[in-house]
């Protein structure tokens, strides 16, 4: 068992790292264009922060033996959110972060230990932009940052958008001691228990409609508008919809709008967004975000409104979606030369060509045994994957 890493991790090998080092870097390229600076949060943080106000369950998260109650960070935006409205909280608004590093999920299963979770995210916070604006440059910096990466027709990528807004807009039509479970089995997509509250026969009727709605934004905008009647926040999707769609369309990305959409964790209190590709077998979400204005407010001193609107992408599942795509192959770091040598006399003076090498900017690695022949030290860097040899004999 020693031998074996923790129940649910796993090694990244050479190959795996580099990849994930392109995605993440391309992605920080687009980031950094639109005016985000980098920040790292801790890894661990106590869990009063973590668990976001009770946003996120206790059993996701990690906990870490310690005098005080800490635990490992089961997603980044609750750490950005403190570190924003605390130490940065001096800095102008608005003020626009992104990230890269590892999160940590338990998954618990009854009687048995948790199996731990890690994943590299990559994401952004945007701190002091209330909608539409924050929503709006959200939305698009999503659609720009997917459009920089080496998706296929065949990803069929199309991205998911919801509102917490629009579930109050539905649930305000059934009494009070029913919106929970009526939430519950909305989200869920169950239709099963739907139909098992005990609800009246027009109220039943319109959560039916309303739990298989979903498609294209402005198809989906009107039917609610002629269920829920005429709101301020209808109008303001649609808007924001219909400029969102050239530039959807100009990166091959689908909208679908789903007024019943709920992401993982529950931070968010506005728009909800998530990324959806068709994998090899099934579909995979390789980005979420929304708005989490509540959770904001929940670190900021100020009275006044603080606002929050972020996303982020999950790189592991990125990088198993696009293989090869990705722009990192197993041989893109060796193209470099061989040093190899035919006696150990000769060991310091290959170290230095080894160096010389190295100063010109070029790739080199040390063969450290002696070889025979130089072609031997030619099958040798063959075998290895290097096209370049420096023989000394």
């Amino acid at each position: 068992m020693a031998l074996q890493p923790a129940s649910g991790a796993r090694d990244l090998l050479p190959q795996d790292v580099g990849a994930n080092r392109w995605i993440c870097e391309r992605l920080a390229q687009v980031y950094q264009l639109w005016g985000y600076s980098e920040i790292t949060p801790p890894s661990i943080e106590r869990l009063d922060t973590l668990e976001a106000g009770g946003a996120i369950c206790s059993e996701q998260v990690l906990q870490v033996v310690a005098d005080e109650p800490l635990g490992l960070r089961p997603e980044m935006t609750a750490s950005i959110a403190r570190a924003a409205c605390t130490r940065l909280g001096s800095f102008q608004r608005p003020l626009r972060l992104h990230y890269s590093g590892s999160i940590f999920l338990a998954e618990r299963t009854e009687g048995e230990n948790p199996r731990i979770n890690e994943q590299l995210q990559s994401g952004v916070e945007l701190m002091g932009s209330a909608s539409p604006a924050g929503d709006a440059e959200l939305l698009r910096l999503l659609i720009d940052a997917a459009g920089h990466l080496p998706l296929a027709p065949h990803h069929a990528p199309c991205l998911l958008i919801g509102h917490q807004g629009l579930l109050e807009l539905v649930l305000a039509k059934v009494e009070n001691s029913m919106q929970q479970s009526c939430r519950r089995a909305l989200c869920q997509g169950n239709q099963h228990d739907l139909k098992q509250l005990p609800l009246p026969p027009d109220q039943l009727l319109l959560l039916e409609r309303v739990i298989k709605l979903r498609g294209a934004p402005a198809q989906v905008l009107k039917q609610l508008s002629e269920l829920l009647g005429e709101d301020p926040l209808l109008k303001q999707l649609e808007q924001l919809l219909a400029a969102l769609a050239p530039i959807a369309v100009a990166n091959g990305i689908r909208l679908q709008l789903d007024p019943s959409f709920q992401p993982q964790f529950a931070l968010y209190d506005g728009l909800v967004m998530q990324l959806v590709c068709q994998g090899p077998h099934a579909p995979v979400a390789v980005a979420n975000g929304g708005r989490y204005n509540n959770l904001v407010n929940r670190f900021s001193p100020s009275t006044s409104g603080a606002t929050g609107v972020g996303f982020s992408f999950a790189v592991g599942d990125l990088r198993q979606l696009l293989g090869s795509a990705s722009g990192h192959s197993p041989d893109s770091n060796k193209h470099c030369w061989l040093v190899a040598f035919q006696n150990s006399a000769l060991l310091n003076p290959a170290l230095d060509l080894l160096q010389q090498c190295h100063s010109r900017g070029e790739q080199a690695e040390l063969w450290p045994q002696p070889c025979e022949s130089k072609e031997d030290a030619e099958k040798l860097a063959s075998s290895r994957g290097l096209k370049l040899l420096d023989w000394l004999s």
